[in-house]
């Protein structure tokens, strides 16, 4: 009986924990002003996106299999992956904690109730892919961030979700983030993420995150932004073609 009393007070104890936790991230995400253009990266917000994240994770039953991270540059880098499902900036953000990622995005991502205003407060950048002069915008944006050493920076070369074999058309101009950074481009594939909203709730879910390679800057400096984008494609329909 005092067995029993001992497992209720500590469900009980950790009911409590997480009700206190989900009203600290919903405070303070309230507190953040979607108006205003935040210039440095904040540990505890971030903290909130990768402790959430990580408890997610663990919740909706994803396993995830990361390869090559072993690759990763020392310092800042511009990340390009292939994209398959709103879940692959969420498993990226979460696998490249310590990297403190910032993605460029779609606009409607910041609507999104409570994380939109997290990492609004990350420093994710909206892309504005209808406006160039916008989109420019972001670009600056970005390198500021790689030079002043705030986070390395994160794009969907293919310009949004991808539920086909082959690749979509990369948007190259993506990667003149690199070239006036100066920074290496890593190239990764994700598979796997699709497949999780139809296994969730009744199955696990395993994905794939393979870091293929890195190209250094000073490739990255003398190519055209177009012949990266061939070189990166190239990289990255070899790996998912395999069986």
């Amino acid at each position: 009986m005092i067995a029993l009393y001992i497992v209720l007070w500590v469900l009980l104890g950790l009911a409590s924990l997480l009700f206190a936790y989900i009203w600290l991230i919903i405070i303070s995400a309230l507190c953040v002003n979607m108006k205003k253009e935040y210039e440095r990266d904040s540990r505890y917000y971030r903290w909130l996106l990768n402790s959430s994240t990580a408890i997610a994770v663990r919740l909706i039953r994803i396993h995830i299999r990361v390869t090559g991270k072993d690759m990763l540059p020392k310092g800042r880098f511009l990340l390009v992956c292939n994209h398959r499902s709103k879940f692959d900036p969420i498993l990226s953000w979460h696998i490249f904690a310590k990297e403190n990622l910032s993605f460029i995005s779609k606009p409607e991502n910041f609507k999104v109730p409570i994380y939109g205003r997290l990492i609004h407060r990350c420093c994710f950048l909206p892309i504005d892919r209808e406006n160039p002069r916008n989109a420019i915008k972001t670009v600056k944006q970005a390198v500021r961030l790689i030079d002043e050493d705030i986070a390395s920076v994160a794009v969907y070369p293919e310009g949004t979700r991808n539920y086909g074999e082959e690749l979509l058309p990369f948007h190259n101009a993506m990667f003149k983030i690199a070239q006036k950074a100066n920074v290496p481009v890593v190239v990764m594939t994700v598979k796997g993420t699709y497949e999780i909203q139809k296994n969730f709730p009744l199955h696990k879910s395993a994905v794939d995150m393979d870091v293929l390679g890195v190209i250094p800057v000073e490739t990255v400096k003398a190519l055209k932004t177009n012949e990266l984008g061939d070189m990166v494609a190239e990289m990255m329909n070899k790996k998912l073609k395999e069986i």
